[in-house]
C-alpha cells in the first residue's frame, strides 16, 4: 500500500512537471487572466461550468473570487452554473443534459463576459454546447482540459490543456492553475504590488 501511495504521488507530481515546462500553459494563464480582469473591470463576469469533480472545480473557483484567495480584498463578478439544482434539473427534464449550462447562459450570459469550460476529456456535450452558445452572444471562452483537448479545443478562444490522460493528474492540475488563475487577476485588478501573501485562516 504504501508503494501505491509513493507511485501516485510520483505520477501525480510528474503531470505537475509537465506543466511547469509548457511554457505555452503559463503564457495562456496569464492572457486569460488579464482578459478576466479587464472583463470584470468593466462591469462582466467570469461564468464557469464543469462535470463531476470539474463541477467541484467550478464552484471552488468561484468561492476565490467572489469571497477571497489569499488576502481580503473587494469580491470580484464570477458565477458557477453548477449549483442551482432547480435550474439544473428542470433543464435536464426538460431539454436534456447536455443544455444545463447552454441554458443558463443563455439567461446570464451577455456580450463581454468570459465563459470557463472545465471538462478532463474536453468532450463534455454539456460544455460543447454551452460554447457554442457562447460564441453565439459574444462571450470569450476558455478551455480548461486534458488529453488533446477533445471537441471542445477548436470551440474555445484559449486552451489549457493539461498533458495527461489520467483524470485524477488532470484534476490535480486544473486546481492549481486555478488557483494561480485567481491570483493573477487579483493582481491584474488590484496592481502588481498586490499582497497575496498566504494567511493562515480557519475556514
Amino acid at each position: 500500500m504504501k508503494h501505491l501511495v509513493q507511485r501516485q504521488l510520483a505520477q501525480s507530481i510528474a503531470t505537475m512537471q509537465a506543466v511547469l515546462a509548457d511554457e505555452t500553459i503559463s503564457d495562456t494563464l496569464v492572457t486569460i487572466a488579464e482578459l478576466t480582469a479587464r472583463a470584470m473591470h468593466s462591469g462582466h463576469k467570469l461564468l464557469v461550468a464543469g462535470n463531476g469533480g470539474s463541477a467541484a472545480d467550478a464552484q471552488h473557483l468561484v468561492a476565490e473570487f467572489v469571497v477571497r484567495l489569499t488576502v481580503n480584498r473587494p469580491a470580484l463578478r464570477a458565477v458557477a452554473l453548477t449549483t442551482d439544482t432547480s435550474i439544473l434539473t428542470a433543464a435536464g427534464n426538460d431539454f436534456g443534459f447536455d443544455h444545463i449550462f447552454s441554458r443558463q447562459l443563455e439567461a446570464l450570459g451577455q456580450p463581454g463576459d468570459i465563459f470557463l469550460g472545465i471538462s478532463t476529456s474536453g468532450n463534455s456535450k454539456n460544455i460543447v454546447k454551452a460554447l457554442h452558445v457562447a460564441k453565439k452572444i459574444g462571450i470569450a471562452t476558455i478551455g480548461l482540459s486534458g488529453n488533446d483537448g477533445g471537441l471542445m479545443r477548436p470551440l474555445c478562444d484559449y486552451n489549457i490543456v493539461i498533458p495527461s490522460a489520467v483524470t485524477m493528474n488532470i484534476q490535480e492540475s486544473h486546481l492549481a492553475l486555478e488557483h494561480i488563475f485567481c491570483m493573477l487577476v487579483e493582481r491584474f485588478t488590484f496592481g502588481p504590488d498586490f499582497d497575496t501573501k498566504p494567511q493562515i485562516l480557519s475556514e
